[in-house]
């Protein structure tokens, strides 16, 4: 009797385990934090030395993706306007580590020569209390300019922007 007891169980938690397969595999997305507007400060490097060059892209790219990845207001640091905007989020970023590769040496071999940035971003409320933060990091392994990680990590930030925030204006 115990083992017909057991194996009814077992069939019944089988059953019910394959009824809920549907419920459990919905994918259940975060809450999107509502932001009228991004605005972005300038990326800092304390710690890493980085070449000017890579600074100014990095902002340039950031700035240039989150406005592509569908964000209408896009503020640049020390903008004005952005200080009236109800519902801002400021994205800061540091730069935590950086692999100066060689372009040469990816044309010769695809195994050497990689290019890496990695960025702390973390989005704030005006008042400074954090609201998400994630490092990103931005790569040129193959083909392309040392300056292409800088888009790279663009891409990925305006991406984690878009999956954690979502704009009033673009409902």
């Amino acid at each position: 009797m115990k083992g017909v007891l057991t194996s009814g169980i077992r069939r019944a938690m089988f059953t019910l385990f394959f009824a809920a397969c549907p419920v459990l595999a919905e994918r259940h997305q975060p809450t999107k934090i509502k932001a009228a507007a991004l605005q972005v400060a300038m990326i800092q490097s304390d710690e890493i030395q980085l070449p000017p060059e890579f600074q100014v892209a990095l902002y340039e790219n950031l700035i240039r993706q989150l406005e592509k990845n569908g964000f209408p207001r896009v503020y640049r640091d020390g903008d004005r306007n952005a200080k009236s905007v109800a519902s801002l989020v400021v994205l800061r970023s540091t730069v935590r580590g950086f692999k100066a590769g060689s372009e040469r040496a990816r044309q010769v071999t695809t195994v050497s020569g990689a290019t890496s940035i990695k960025v702390h971003c973390q989005f704030t409320s005006p008042d400074g209390t954090p609201l998400l933060e994630q490092d990103v990091t931005g790569k040129v392994r193959f083909f392309g300019g040392n300056l292409k990680a800088t888009y790279d990590f663009a891409k990925k930030a305006a991406h984690v922007a878009h999956e954690n925030f979502f704009s009033p204006e673009s409902e």
